[in-house]
Parts: C-alpha cells; structure tokens; sequence
C-alpha cells in the first residue's frame, strides 16, 4: 500500500508522474546552457577554468582554517602545507586562465587516451560477453578524440573544454526531458458516451 501511494503521490511526497512538467522544464534550461555553451566554447572554457581557480582558493582557505584550530594535532603540518599549494595554484590559475586552460586541455587529452585505453583492453578480455561491441567503440572514441585534440593542440585548448562541457549539458538537458516525458501520465482518451443510456 505505502509503495502504490508513494509512487502517485497520493501521500503527498514527492512524485515524479505529478511533477514531470518541472523535471522537464529543468532538462530544456540546461540543455539550452549546453547549447550557450556550446556556442562560444572559449568563454565556457576560460568560465570553467575562473570556476576552477575560485574553488582551489576556498578550499585552501578551508585545510588552512581546519589546520590552525587543530593546532597540535600531527597532521595539521599536511593540513597547511595542502592549504598553501591550494591558494597558491588558485591564484596561478585565476592569475592566467588561459594557460590553465591549455593545462586542463592536456589533462583532458590524457584522461581520454587511459579512459580508452582501458575500455579496449577490458573489451578484450570479454570475449563472447554481452555490451563488449559497444565498450570497444567508447574505448576506441575516447583515443581518437584525444589524438585529434593532441594533433590540433594548442588550438584545440580554445575550445575543447568548453564544447565538452555544453555537450555534457546539452546530453543532460535532453535525458532529464526525456525522463520527464516517460513519466508524464497517460490522458484518460475514452470518448465520451454519445448515446443516453436508458430506454
């Protein structure tokens, strides 16, 4: 009883077939950020890098605060010598973004070449397994996106994290709209009576 009425929402929680249009509307606002995105690649890129620089720079404030009121605790050395490298590459990297973002592009391209990598030696061990096709192809795409971004480096850096990141989006937007979309109620389509019952 408790599992029908928390899937209807007839309990008052949450319910997805009662809230798809919201689901739906959040899936088509961020697959149209993906697609901004998208658009200007280097702003998204020089964004995520700013972002990126703003987050090692509060979070080493953080080990610092953590390392100052654990004072005598053994590991409070490691607390601030991690607080000080944080400020210090959040400051390098909000000081130059653009060459962050040529380093974020070479730790893409290395990412993608062991993600592949891996994905083709487990394909290999999976001999007659079922998905092994589909694992070799994502394997195998992984490694030519990151020789096309190597032969094209450093151009690519202007663009390559960015149009990920909107296609990321972009791929979410449309999932979470299509979520939605499958748990949208069926309308009730009977027609209605037309003849008086009766006589």
């Amino acid at each position: 009883m408790n599992s029908i009425t928390a899937s209807t929402g007839h309990d008052g929680g949450y319910s997805l077939e009662n809230e798809w249009r919201t689901l739906a509307i959040a899936g088509v606002a961020i697959g149209l950020i993906g697609l901004l995105a998208m658009a200007v690649p280097m702003v998204t890129g020089l964004s995520m890098t700013i972002a990126l620089g703003v987050l090692l720079v509060a979070g080493g404030i953080v080990h610092g605060v953590h390392a100052f009121a654990a004072r005598g605790w053994r590991g409070a050395i490691w607390q601030t010598a991690l607080a000080v490298v944080s400020v210090i590459a959040g400051v390098a990297v909000l000081a130059a973004p653009a060459v962050a973002l040529v380093t974020l592009t070479l730790a893409l391209v290395a990412y993608l070449v062991v993600d592949g990598v891996a994905e083709l030696a487990a394909a290999t061990r999976m001999t007659g397994a079922p998905g092994r096709t589909s694992i070799a192809v994502s394997g195998a795409a992984s490694v030519v996106l990151a020789a096309l971004l190597w032969v094209g480096f450093p151009a690519t850096a202007a663009w390559a994290i960015g149009l990920l990141v909107g296609i990321n989006l972009l791929v979410t937007g449309l999932s979470m709209v299509a979520v939605a979309m499958a748990a949208r109620p069926l309308e009730d389509v009977t027609p209605p009576a037309t003849e008086p019952r009766g006589a």
